[in-house]
């Protein structure tokens, strides 16, 4: 067994082979809480969710942190426009965004720490960069020296005679307009901090490095984002970190936007789609298919249609999964996913393939169900259920069911279930009589309150629309 990742540093897959045996340890750019979460941004959850659990089938132990940015200049604007506190914009979000996370089947990570929380360790850091001949107070401010570091921008491929940036609304006294703030002095009105450099806040790449290392240490095995930070937040982030001395991450993983109209999904644009409004309309383990199932590194289209396709592609491996446990009753996951679906994931994360694999076993099984080879039907449920698991879209799994037998989510189920087996009796003592009109009102009516009935030589089955 060999994973191999995609190393955005190295812009080729690479075998992985861990800091320490055994164990991998994982950082990813959370959210910048100053607004609730679009699709686009929960993408990044659920891809690295999906890296997180296959690290874990494959024996491993991961340690998973995933950062809030809670201070930054776009919170602070949101406080102006709205007249709420910047910790209550914050604070209101970051559950908007954990919401989002577990709604869509999302692990909770060991660790998730506020960029607030860790002031103490973002100033010891800039004091080493200080020491090292990185970084320079100016005007209460600190700025990182880009000129200093001979490999900045070795992430992103640019070159520094190249790259213009303009300064930064308040920002004065840099050496270099490239240089990028650390520690932004505090403005009158602002939330600050103390410093040896006096009151202040931290600049956005700084909390990260901090964060890291304290959290895994000055070494660590993969960081993930978006590919969107790659420049200029990850750029920044190693060079704080390795003008610090820390090796800093072995690996780059960054994942591909949510795009409308061939343009990245954002607020800024108005062209995002909020979670809490997509849950009403579709089921989210739908979402976390839609999301999920294609390649990490490859761009979702955002449409109606697409999420329609998704609901019938995971609608065909849901219900066999259904059919399956009404003649075979609920079978563990198998210990051991296929062959080729192992392969498939083992190789930088190959969603799509590995997908494909479930489908192929799902006919498998359908074919199975025909000839009522309960053996066979018992396999394939078993192969499925494993494969899912990993990929976090195993409809029998309590996340997605509702939780324990005593959850108000099963009682709901077991009482439509009752209702719905009631009124199914009533309408085949319907045409047992030959009550045609009767049988075919009731089929109706259980059609407009969403219960699909297929009838079946074993009898009548249902399911939601």
């Amino acid at each position: 067994m060999s994973i191999r990742l995609y190393d955005t540093s190295a812009r080729q897959i690479r075998d992985f082979v861990p800091l320490v045996d055994g164990c991998v340890s994982i950082y990813l750019c959370g959210a910048t809480v100053q607004s609730a979460p679009h699709i686009g941004h929960i993408r990044s959850g659920v891809d690295f969710d999906i890296l997180r659990r296959w690290m874990e089938y494959r024996g491993y132990r991961v340690t998973f942190v995933r950062n809030v940015t809670d201070i930054d200049d776009k919170i602070l604007a949101k406080e102006k426009e709205s007249g709420s506190p910047w910790w209550e914009i914050g604070h209101r979000n970051e559950r908007a965004f954990n919401a989002a996370y577990d709604a869509l089947g999302c692990l909770a990570p060991q660790h998730e720490p506020r960029a607030t929380g860790h002031i103490t360790e973002m100033v010891e850091l800039m004091q080493q960069l200080m020491e090292r001949g990185h970084a320079y107070p100016s005007e209460g401010s600190v700025y990182f020296d880009v000129r200093s570091q001979p490999g900045y921008l070795a992430l992103s491929r640019q070159k520094l005679d190249n790259l213009r940036q303009p300064e930064s609304e308040g920002e004065t006294g840099k050496r270099d307009g490239r240089d990028f703030a650390l520690w932004k002095a505090a403005k009158p009105g602002e939330p600050h901090w103390p410093s040896p450099w006096g009151p202040g806040r931290p600049g956005w790449h700084l909390e990260c490095s901090a964060m890291a290392r304290k959290y895994l240490g000055a070494e660590f095995d993969i960081h993930g984002g978006g590919r969107d930070l790659i420049f200029p937040h990850h750029e920044n982030e190693l060079a704080q970190s390795t003008g610090a001395g820390d090796p800093f991450a072995r690996y780059w993983m960054h994942n591909e936007w949510v795009t409308m109209a061939g343009e990245k999904m954002s607020k800024s644009l108005g062209n995002s789609v909020l979670v809490s409004e997509m849950v009403k309309r579709w089921r989210p383990i739908v979402l976390r298919y839609y999301l999920g199932t294609p390649h990490y590194r490859s761009a979702i289209e955002y449409s109606e249609g697409a999420l329609r396709e998704a609901e019938e592609g995971f609608g065909r491996i849901e219900g066999f999964v259904q059919r399956a446990v009404e003649l075979v009753g609920v079978a563990e996951p198998a210990e051991a996913v296929p062959e080729a679906f192992a392969a498939h994931m083992d190789e930088d994360l190959g969603v799509p393939q590995a997908l494909a694999e479930v489908h192929r076993t799902v006919r498998a099984g359908n074919v199975a169900l025909g000839e009522g080879d309960k053996d066979a039907v018992r396999r394939r449920l078993t192969e499925v259920r494993a494969m899912l698991g990993v990929l976090g879209l195993d409809p029998l799994d309590a996340g997605w069911s509702g939780g324990a037998a005593s959850g108000e989510g099963e009682k709901l189920r077991s009482a439509v279930d009752a209702l719905v087996a009631a009124l199914l009796a009533q309408r085949e003592a319907a045409r047992g009589r030959k009550d045609w009109a009767t049988a075919d009102a009731m089929r109706d009516a259980l059609g407009d309150a969403g219960v699909v009935v297929e009838d079946t030589a074993a009898g009548p089955r249902w399911s939601l629309a």
